[in-house]
């Protein structure tokens, strides 16, 4: 029995909402006992490319929609020598398909474990950048980028581990109050800094906790991939 492409794509949409359901509530121990397996070994994500081996202590970006949204979006970008700053950088692929593209770049992370799985991808991709392990902008020493890239943990919960600080943002959301407080010097008329939030997110409550440093949004792109929407948003100075 034949089952028709419009029937494939129902059944493809419904599986991929229930994996979207389960990575929503990504707090749960059955979804933690699952990643916990999937990623006993590292495991390798390419794009245009570029591999690198996640290690399992770093955000996986197998299985979440955010990267490869916003690994699209920067190939979209003329990056040829621009300086580029990638916050959080996580398994660092972001970053390294910006270095191919010619940008000028910096990996951040607070994850040691990250920045050296990041540093042998460098080197094993000949694509030499720079490893900065940094709470946010805490040892960031250039203070302008032509580019910086945000994806930033949003469930509001205390994470209790590195690991975990790249999923929850704390349960008052201090990790965008901190990131707010710290941003508006780097947001320079020369910048373009973006980052990127879920339908899944406290939207509104981000948007107003960054009006109240002085910082505005501007939705640049909106994606919406296995049932579930992606905003990614141009962050600027209030005028």
């Amino acid at each position: 029995m034949e089952v028709s492409t419009a029937g494939n794509s129902r059944i493809l949409f419904r599986v991929m909402t229930t994996v979207r359901s389960i990575v929503k509530r990504v707090t749960s121990p059955f979804f933690k006992a699952w990643l916990r397996y999937y990623y006993r070994k590292p495991r390798p994500y390419s794009y245009d490319g570029v591999t690198v081996q996640v290690h399992p202590d770093v955000f996986p970006p197998h299985l979440t929609l955010s990267t490869k949204i916003l690994l699209d979006f920067i190939s979209e970008i003329d990056l040829k020598d621009k300086t580029f700053l990638e916050l959080g950088c996580g398994s660092g692929i972001i970053s390294l398909v910006a270095r191919k593209r010619g940008a000028k770049v910096t990996a951040s992370d607070i994850n040691e474990t990250a920045l050296e799985y990041l540093q042998s991808a460098s080197e094993k991709n000949d694509l030499a950048l720079q490893c900065v392990h940094s709470d946010l902008f805490q040892n960031i020493a250039e203070d302008q980028f032509d580019y910086i890239i945000i994806n930033p943990p949003y469930y509001p919960k205390e994470p209790k581990s590195v690991k975990e600080q790249a999923w929850f943002c704390g349960v008052e959301f201090e990790y965008f109050e901190a990131l707010f407080n710290q941003l508006p010097k780097y947001l320079t008329p020369g910048n373009q800094t973006f980052m990127i939030l879920s339908q899944d997110c406290e939207i509104s409550r981000i948007n107003a906790m960054a009006k109240t440093k002085g910082i505005t949004y501007t939705q640049s792109k909106r994606i919406r991939k296995m049932g579930e929407e992606n905003f990614i948003f141009r962050l600027m100075v209030a005028s």
